[in-house]
């Protein structure tokens, strides 16, 4: 007999299950509704994984369905603190996150500290989130002692190069497996290239996005775009969530909200650099633009980890600032009493307080324990904490963004993009890092596949520099 198909993310008996913690995070009150949906033999959400191993009874999921709209319904005593209106937004925070329809961009200044020329920092940004994100993709989804122990056994610990598999003990490999689908691309013996990962797939989906639409997009034209090249089998938790909302008919915003408890994960978060890179000297303006795109799939939390990270990014782009001043930068697009805003302050003052880093992480998993390893709230504080401890070297910020676990394939790609931009040129970026690259990616987005990061860098730097209406589409 043919085993069920088990489609992660979307099976509303699991969506449930992240619903009732969800509930419980953003001030509302689910126990009534959790005892109904137990009582009845509901289970709890899967752990780590997107799908639990057997299906539900017709009877369990049509509840399913019908308490996630009980759950859409509760109110929420936190409203007023971590709003995803933009105007609330807006008047909570000290940056001004507005920009003229149609107006230009600040002018980039994109040679960066020891940059050469038009789109050299681009091009380490580019280099750098490729690397971040190839570093942590052997690992993703392994808990933190298993990363820890797999890079000690192979003398990789504190992290400083990629995971091997070369002189790993059997019984270690077997208790903590690489992970399955980026081995095979991903240590450090098998590397040829950057495969295709959903962290670069975004940034090139946002060329896309600004090519055809400039800066004045709406979240509609995300929408249509996602339609249009990102295919479905592509997309993860709340991505995946928005884009079945879609083909239900759903609109967005609503798209973010129906049914989709994946709303304050890390997704927005990884789409955020495109918007930063096209707005140097601009926090606000990047802040504001990554937020029509996040919120086709996210609300609140997962917004602003968004904007942060593009704001960061913005500041990061000219040139002038270090680290510290780009991560203060970003805040003040953060909501500041919100939990992203609390925990990346927390994160910070640990990453200050502590030379050993591992410290600093131990501290956070601790304080974070009860999300979900791809929320947003823990991978942001994660991603300041190693940031902030790396001081600006681009091996340290994506060697302890990865060493922190969590997503770390994400945290990797994110602090790559930001430490390389910082760092100015491909050529201040260690050879290690770049040469396994091959100045080649692979994706299925658009024409893009085989496309060298020199020539992404380039094509970004013509976005960040003119203004709408946009040119030709690509094709």
């Amino acid at each position: 007999m043919t085993p069920p198909l088990r489609l992660t993310w979307v099976q509303p008996e699991d969506l449930l299950g992240h619903e009732l913690r969800q509930a419980q995070e953003d001030g509302r009150h689910p126990a009534a509704i959790a005892a109904r949906w137990h009582r009845a033999g509901g289970p709890h959400c899967p752990h780590r994984a997107g799908a639990s191993p057997r299906p539900a009874s017709p009877y369990l999921r049509a509840l399913s369905q019908d308490l996630l709209d009980e759950l859409s319904d509760l109110p929420s005593t936190l409203t007023h603190k971590e709003p995803t209106d933009f105007a609330q937004i807006q008047a909570l925070c000290t940056a001004d996150l507005s920009r003229k329809p149609g107006s230009a961009g600040a002018q980039p200044s994109l040679s960066g500290r020891g940059g050469s020329g038009e789109g050299t920092a681009l091009h380490a940004a580019w280099l750098g989130r490729a690397a971040g994100c190839l570093l942590g993709k052997p690992v993703e989804k392994l808990p933190l002692k298993g990363i820890r122990q797999l890079a000690e056994a192979t003398g990789n610990w504190p992290l400083t190069t990629w995971f091997t598999d070369r002189g790993l003990p059997p019984e270690l490999k077997a208790e903590y497996p690489w992970n399955r689908r980026s081995a095979s691309t991903s240590l450090a013996e098998n590397i040829d290239g950057m495969p295709e990962d959903d962290d670069l797939n975004y940034p090139l989906l946002n060329l896309l996005l600004l090519q055809r639409h400039g800066r004045d997009f709406t979240t509609t034209d995300v929408a249509r775009l996602w339609l249009d090249e990102l295919p479905a089998g592509r997309t993860f938790t709340a991505e995946r969530v928005a884009y079945r909302n879609l083909l239900d008919g759903i609109e967005p915003p609503h798209t973010a909200r129906h049914r989709n408890p994946f709303r304050e994960w890390i997704g927005a978060l990884i789409r955020a650099d495109v918007h930063g890179w096209t707005n140097p000297g601009d926090p606000g303006a990047a802040a504001e633009q990554a937020y029509r795109d996040a919120v086709l799939t996210h609300t609140a939390n997962g917004v602003y980890a968004a904007m942060f990270t593009a704001a960061v990014i913005a500041e990061a782009a000219t040139g002038r600032s270090d680290i510290h001043t780009c991560l203060r930068t970003g805040l003040t697009v953060v909501p500041p009493d919100s939990r992203l805003a609390r925990a990346i302050h927390h994160a910070v003052q640990l990453a200050g307080q502590h030379q050993d880093f591992d410290r600093v992480v131990d501290d956070l998993h601790a304080t974070h324990s009860a999300y979900h390893w791809v929320h947003a709230v823990p991978n942001t504080a994660l991603l300041a904490a190693a940031l902030t401890h790396a001081d600006g070297d681009f091996t340290a910020s994506i060697c302890r963004a990865v060493s922190g676990g969590w997503d770390t394939d994400s945290n990797g790609a994110t602090a790559g993009s930001i430490a390389g931009l910082l760092a100015g040129a491909p050529e201040a970026l260690p050879s290690r890092w770049t040469t396994p690259l091959k100045n080649r990616l692979a994706t299925t987005i658009g024409d893009f596949d085989g496309t060298g990061f020199d020539s992404l860098a380039e094509l970004t730097a013509r976005l960040a520099a003119r203004p709408s209406p946009p040119e030709a589409p690509h094709p």
